[in-house]
């Protein structure tokens, strides 16, 4: 297995997610997704996976700043890419397979 959690360190699903892998003693990558991003093809992996919408954190004050309801949804996969504060997390990656938020029944069917 190879995991990555792309999270923020302030979201506390994060943390759950990393207490989870910890706790079976599963290595992982931790990615800090606000400073680092997803690069386009890892967003284009996750995106395959999870869908555009299942991405985004429509809950953020982000959200709203960005006026992301007002425009247009190739711009918005722009702004996304861009302001990785936008994401949902945690994205947690197993080669071509992800998950967004704490999943634990999921991950446990990963080998």
């Amino acid at each position: 297995m190879n995991i990555q959690i792309f999270g923020a360190s302030k979201c506390f699903d994060t943390k759950k997610a990393q207490r989870w892998f910890k706790e079976r003693r599963i290595k992982f990558q931790y990615i800090d997704l606000p400073s680092k991003g997803l690069s386009p093809r890892e967003y284009q992996s996750v995106k395959q996976k999870i869908g555009f919408e299942g991405l985004l954190n429509t809950s953020s004050r982000a959200y709203e700043e960005l006026y992301m309801p007002y425009i247009s949804p190739s711009a918005q996969e722009e702004k996304l890419l861009e302001n990785p504060v936008l994401f949902r997390t945690p994205i947690v990656r197993n080669g071509r397979e992800a998950t967004v938020g704490y999943c634990p029944e999921i991950w446990e069917k990963w080998d």
